[in-house]
């Protein structure tokens, strides 16, 4: 096989202004509540829900093709083809207005920010109505 990337390039994205960090996504923890555990988010991120916030990661795929109109955001790049890049405070749902050219480079994306007290997939974050943007 031969190797995967280096390592070294997956650095987090360097924040942007106006742009929701990573660093503010992963303020959430996990407490137990009767039976199961479920996300407490921090005062920051539950004000972001149902709001309109650009966040930048990189695409991830859930289905073949060059033009993505449902897809993960992640915060850092993927290193292999089935594997996550992180726990769920590090990606995002996305569903775009228009399909979205995929590509390996980060992208910004604005849309609607809902935050996921019981989402069935596990998933903490969704945006909705996403379209490319400018920082």
């Amino acid at each position: 096989l031969p190797p995967g990337p280096d390592p070294a390039v997956f650095k987090p994205l360097p924040e942007m202004k106006g742009v929701v960090s990573w660093k503010m996504l992963a303020q959430v923890e996990l407490v137990k509540a009767k039976d199961r555990f479920v996300p407490q988010f921090g005062p920051g991120i539950s004000a972001l829900d149902k709001k309109e916030v650009k966040l930048q990661g990189f695409m991830m795929p859930l289905t073949m093709g060059d033009q993505q109109s449902h897809f993960i955001l992640s915060a850092m790049p993927q290193s292999c083809m089935f594997c996550l890049p992180g726990g769920p405070e590090q990606l995002v749902e996305v569903k775009s207005k228009k399909p979205i050219k995929y590509t390996f480079d980060p992208v910004i994306l604005s849309g609607k920010m809902d935050v996921l007290i019981d989402d069935p997939t596990g998933m903490y974050y969704r945006l909705s109505d996403a379209q490319p943007s400018k920082p």
